[in-house]
C-alpha cells in the first residue's frame, strides 16, 4: 500500500514586525519617510526635556557659578574677567555688569563658554534660559549625533533609533544639557569627531582595495599600497577633536584614539589585502593620516584663543614680555610665548585639584554609580509656594543621576562587547570599544578631585554598547523565529521598563518640586543620599 502524504501544517503568521519590514521594503517612498521620521521625531523628544522649564532654578547651579560668569566677561572683554565678592546674587539679580577688567584665571580653554555666551547674547542675561540654552540645544544634538553615528556604522534605522532613544530619554543626558557646565559641548564634539571616523572608513577602505586590487599582479598583492591623502573627514574629525580640546583639554585623549584607530585600521586592511610591506606601509600612511588630522587640530585648538591673544588684558597675557625665549623658539611671537606659559600655569594648577568634595567620585568608581553629583537642591516646608509634602516638606533637585537600568546593563553590556569582539574582530565593536578607553582610561591615571557626572562623555559609547548587546538578545536573522520572538519579547520589556524609570526619575532631573518622601524612594544606594 501506498503511505498517505502528511498533512503540511500551515505556516505561521507573519509577526507585527516582520509585516511592518515587508511593507517597508515595498514601498520606497515610505522607508524615506520612515528614515527621516525616525530621528525628526527622537530628536524632538529629547529637545523637549531639555528645554522644558529649562530657567529653573534661577540661581547658578554648581559649577555655573564659574562658568555662566565667566562667559559673559569673556564675552564682552575677550578673557575671562574678575567678579567681586557676592557676584552670584547680583548676577542672578540682573546685576551682569559689576565684573571689571582685572583677568580672572581659568583652567579651561575657551570655547565651551563662548558657545554659553552666545545663548546670553540672544535671549539675554536677565533669563537664566538664556545661560542654559546652548547647553540644551548642543545637549540634542548629542542626541541626533548619536542617531548618525549608529546608522552609519551599523545602516539600521532601528539600531540608531534605539541607542540615540536611550540618549533622550536617560538622566545623565537630561541633566547635564539643563546645566551651563562645559562637559555637554565636549560630548557633543567627541561624538562629531567619531561619526567622521565612520564615514572616513566606509569610504577609504573601499577606495584602499581598489586601488592594491589593481596593482597586484595575479594573486600576488603588490609590494606597496596607495598612499591616500583625499580624506576629507579625517581633517573634519581632526577639526571635531579641536573644538573637544579647546572646550576641555581631555579632548586630547579623543584626538589621539582616533590617531591610533586610524593607523592601526589602515595597517589591518593592508595586510588583509596582502600588500608585501604592509607594516611599514601602514607607518607611510599613518603619517599621512596624521598630518590630516593633527594640524588642524591645532589650528581649531588655537583659534578658541582669539579673544585672549587679541587684547591685553587676559591673565598671563604678557608673562613673556620681560623674559622672551631666545635660540631655538625665538621667532615665536611673544603673544604666544605668553599663552604657552599660560598653559603651563594651568596644567600645573589642575594636577593640585585635590580638595576634598562632598560629590567626588574617583574614575574607578564610576562604573559602579555609588555617587552621582546633586547640582542644585532646595527644601520647602508644607503649606508654603504649593508644598504638599507633608510633615516632611518638599524638595527640589537638580541629579545628575543617569537611569539606573540603563547605566548598569550598559556597563555589562560593554564587557559583553569586548567578549564578543575577540570572537568576531567586528571594527564596530572596536569603535566603540575605543571611544570607551579614550574617555575613561585616561582618568584612572589622575589622582585628582574628579566627578561622576564626567562620565557624560563616556554614556554615547555605553550606549552603543548596550544597542549592541540588545541586538543581539533580539536575535539575527538567522535565528529561527521562536528564538526571535522570545528576543524581541525580552528587549521590549527591557525597553518598558526603562522607560517607566526614567518616568519615575524624570522629576529630580528637572528641578521639579516633589515631596521629600518621593525623593526618599529613589534612595537605593547610600552614596546617592
Amino acid at each position: 500500500m501506498t503511505k498517505s502524504a502528511e498533512p503540511l501544517l500551515p505556516a505561521e503568521p507573519a509577526s507585527v514586525t516582520e509585516r511592518w519590514q515587508a511593507r517597508l521594503s515595498s514601498q520606497p517612498r515610505l522607508q524615506r519617510l520612515y528614515g527621516w521620521a525616525v530621528p525628526a521625531a527622537i530628536t524632538l523628544l529629547a529637545l523637549v526635556l531639555r528645554v522644558w522649564n529649562l530657567g529653573h532654578p534661577h540661581v547658578l547651579v554648581f559649577d555655573e557659578t564659574y562658568y555662566v560668569k565667566d562667559a559673559w566677561s569673556q564675552w564682552i572683554l575677550g578673557y575671562a574677567g574678575s567678579w567681586p565678592e557676592g557676584a552670584n546674587e547680583q548676577f542672578v539679580a540682573g546685576q551682569t555688569d559689576v565684573f571689571t577688567t582685572d583677568p580672572s584665571f581659568v583652567v579651561h580653554p575657551p570655547l565651551g563658554k563662548l558657545l554659553i555666551g552666545v545663548g546670553m547674547w540672544v535671549f539675554g542675561l536677565e533669563s537664566s534660559f538664556g545661560w542654559r540654552i546652548s547647553a540644551a540645544l548642543f545637549g540634542t544634538g548629542c542626541v541626533l549625533l548619536l542617531y548618525l553615528l549608529a546608522k552609519s556604522m551599523t545602516g539600521s534605522i532601528v539600531f540608531a533609533g534605539t541607542a540615540s532613544f536611550l540618549l533622550a530619554i536617560d538622566g545623565l543626558g537630561i541633566v547635564m544639557s539643563r546645566v551651563s557646565l562645559l562637559d555637554i559641548f565636549l560630548t557633543f564634539f567627541t561624538i562629531l569627531a567619531f561619526w567622521f571616523v565612520v564615514l572616513d572608513r566606509n569610504r577609504h577602505l573601499d577606495r584602499l582595495a581598489a586601488r592594491v586590487a589593481a596593482a597586484a599582479a595575479g594573486d600576488r598583492g603588490p609590494d606597496w599600497g596607495p598612499l591616500l591623502w583625499n580624506r576629507p573627514w579625517v581633517i573634519a574629525a581632526g577639526a571635531a577633536a579641536g573644538a573637544a580640546t579647546a572646550v576641555k583639554w581631555s579632548g586630547v585623549w579623543v584626538l589621539a584614539a582616533i590617531g591610533l584607530y586610524l593607523v592601526v585600521t589602515d595597517a589591518l586592511e593592508r595586510r588583509r589585502l596582502g600588500v608585501g610591506f604592509w607594516p611599514v606601509d601602514a607607518v607611510r600612511q599613518g603619517a599621512a593620516s596624521f598630518v590630516l588630522l593633527v594640524p588642524v587640530a591645532f589650528v581649531v585648538y588655537l583659534a578658541s584663543w582669539t579673544g585672549w591673544l587679541t587684547t591685553d588684558g587676559g591673565y598671563d597675557r604678557h608673562s613673556a614680555d620681560a623674559e622672551p625665549a631666545s635660540g631655538l623658539f625665538g621667532w615665536v611671537p611673544l603673544a604666544l610665548q605668553s599663552l604657552w606659559r599660560y598653559h603651563q600655569t594651568i596644567y600645573d594648577a589642575m594636577t593640585r585639584i585635590t580638595a576634598e568634595h562632598s560629590y567626588e567620585s574617583p574614575a574607578w568608581q564610576w562604573p559602579l554609580l555609588w555617587r552621582p553629583t546633586s547640582m542644585h537642591a532646595a527644601s520647602t516646608i508644607d503649606g508654603q509656594d504649593g508644598c504638599t509634602g507633608g510633615a516632611n516638606g518638599c524638595l527640589e533637585i537638580l541629579y545628575s543621576m543617569p537611569n539606573p537600568l540603563l547605566w548598569y546593563a550598559s556597563i555589562a553590556a560593554a564587557v559583553y562587547l569586548v567578549y564578543r569582539f575577540t570572537l568576531d574582530r567586528d571594527w564596530r565593536h572596536a569603535l566603540v570599544l575605543v571611544g570607551i578607553g579614550a574617555t575613561w582610561l585616561p582618568w584612572l591615571l589622575f589622582d585628582r578631585t574628579v566627578f561622576q557626572f564626567y562620565t557624560i562623555v563616556i554614556w554615547p559609547f555605553l550606549l552603543l554598547a548596550l544597542t549592541f548587546a540588545l541586538r543581539d538578545i533580539a536575535g539575527g536573522e538567522d535565528a529561527d523565529r521562536h528564538r526571535r520572538l522570545a528576543g524581541r519579547r525580552t528587549v521590549a520589556v527591557f525597553l518598558i521598563v526603562v522607560v517607566a524609570l526614567s518616568a519615575f526619575w524624570y522629576p529630580l532631573w528637572s528641578a521639579m518640586q516633589v515631596p521629600y518622601d518621593f525623593y526618599r524612594l529613589h534612595n537605593w544606594l547610600q552614596g546617592w543620599v
